[in-house]
């Protein structure tokens, strides 16, 4: 419905637009704010953008003329998968497993690299849970001509070994995490030898492999402001889509790990409510896994990004920065934080958020595959299932709303978890409320201050 040209000159930052100020990162060292290692490991440009209170960055013309690779992405109407519902409600999903990597990963990827080759970086460390952030960055990294190494959740990098292939063929070192690389990956490995791994210890080891090497900069795939921001494309995109349809979203549904997809889709959204340029009253929903329930049952309060606590205090919604998750398939949503500005916008009660389980989630993806033919990666699944319960809502009070959720990725490298899923290998496991406030007794006693923090 859109040509190229349509892809967005310009990305929207909210924080301006919050309903309250983002709190302020704290060192740990002074327990004052401070950027504290932020500065050591991101290009200028990326720092600015992160606290920018400008609305609207433009998009360079070299990131745009990537993004022309695959944008603008499709958005779809599931009409088959109403059908079978039998609910008068339209359901549409803007699809993002176009891009060469197969996810929404690239919209910040590519920009991120973009800036790192600009002020002259010559290798990008990261992390990654499912692969997809790991296969978007070493995209990134290859379409600017900059060196990439990620470390992979060592239970993702063992179950999905044809994104590590992906990553390998862009040109990427890729090492299951925690590994012998770095000095948090050996500690870890020496406590706790049989680890499956989490995105916090994985964080730990590209972040201290950035700050050991002159020429490294680290990326990162979720939570921080310009990641989410440079996702804002998703959204931009959709609302000319649906203006095109001379339609407009009642319900907005999305996945949440870290928050950047949800917030890609939702953020331009929101921006159309607070502006009073929105023509209904749009409903947000978030959805997220029972066994990393990060903003359903996490605390807001300050914590880690990382495992090894390398990383300085933001305020979210987190589960403790020492969480190990379930080896559950849907990688991608298990960190145990949330993006600081959704945390803010669940608190105001701007966004409704769910967990659900991943039998009830496969259950879903197994729906959709069934009626639309694509087969979606077990994180978005958790979005379908939102959507699809926003669906029979609508079928049981006769209203005919519009539905939009975005499906983030494909699941072409998810067969082992769709056959664990056939051959009734999954447990519909939800993480114990007590290792959550374990947890936040740990955090307290180790930074008893905090309590006392104004922010």
């Amino acid at each position: 419905m859109l040509d190229e040209e349509e892809i967005p000159k310009q990305w929207y930052h909210i924080l301006s637009d919050l309903p309250k100020p983002l709190p302020p990162i704290i060192e740990t060292e002074t327990k004052k704010p401070g950027p504290g290692i932020v500065p050591l490991i991101f290009p200028k440009e990326i720092l600015g953008q992160e606290f920018s209170k400008d609305r609207w960055i433009n998009i360079p013309e070299e990131v745009r003329d990537v993004y022309r690779l695959w944008r603008p992405t499709p958005l779809f109407r599931a009409v088959r998968l109403e059908k079978a519902l039998k609910t008068p409600a339209k359901i549409y999903y803007k699809y993002e497993g176009v891009s060469p990597p197969g996810s929404h990963k690239p919209n910040t990827a590519v920009a991120q690299a973009y800036y790192n080759m600009k002020e002259g970086t010559e290798r990008m460390t990261t992390e990654t849970g499912a692969g997809q952030w790991g296969s978007a960055l070493s995209f990134g990294c290859m379409a600017f001509g900059l060196e990439c190494t990620v470390y992979m959740v060592k239970v993702s990098y063992e179950q999905k070994p044809y994104r590590r292939v992906m990553m390998e063929l862009w040109g990427a070192k890729v090492h299951p995490s925690p590994s012998t690389k770095t000095e948090a990956g050996r500690k870890i490995r020496k406590e706790n030898p049989e680890t499956s791994g989490s995105l916090g210890i994985a964080i730990s080891e590209a972040v201290e492999d950035a700050l050991t090497h002159k020429e490294a900069n680290y990326g990162i795939g979720s939570v921080f402001n310009h990641v989410l921001l440079h996702q804002t494309v998703i959204g931009l995109e959709t609302q000319k889509q649906f203006a095109t349809l001379d339609d407009y979203p009642d319900v907005i549904v999305g996945c949440i790990g870290g928050g950047s997809s949800f917030s890609g889709l939702s953020w331009p959204f929101y921006y159309d409510k607070v502006s009073g340029k929105a023509p209904k009253d749009v409903k947000f929903v978030a959805t997220e896994a029972t066994a990393c329930p990060s903003i359903t049952k996490g605390a807001y309060m300050y914590d880690h990004g990382d495992t090894a606590r390398i990383t300085p205090l933001v305020k979210m919604h987190t589960l403790g920065h020492d969480f190990i998750p379930p080896p559950i398939h849907a990688g991608g949503l298990r960190y145990h934080g949330i993006a600081p500005t959704l945390s803010i916008l669940n608190e105001a009660k701007e966004v409704e958020t769910r967990a659900y389980d991943q039998v009830e989630v496969f259950e879903a993806a197994r729906l959709f595959a069934k009626t639309e033919g694509k087969i979606p990666a077990p994180e978005p699944s958790h979005a379908v299932k939102g959507a699809i319960d926003e669906a029979l809502k609508c079928k049981e009070t006769g209203e005919e709303k519009t539905i939009v959720f975005l499906l983030c990725g494909h699941g072409h490298f998810d067969m082992q978890a769709y056959d664990d899923y056939i051959q009734g290998k999954l447990p519909p496991y939800s993480y114990p409320e007590k290792e959550v406030q374990k947890a936040m007794k740990k955090l307290k006693a180790l930074y008893p201050w905090l309590e006392t923090l104004p922010y």
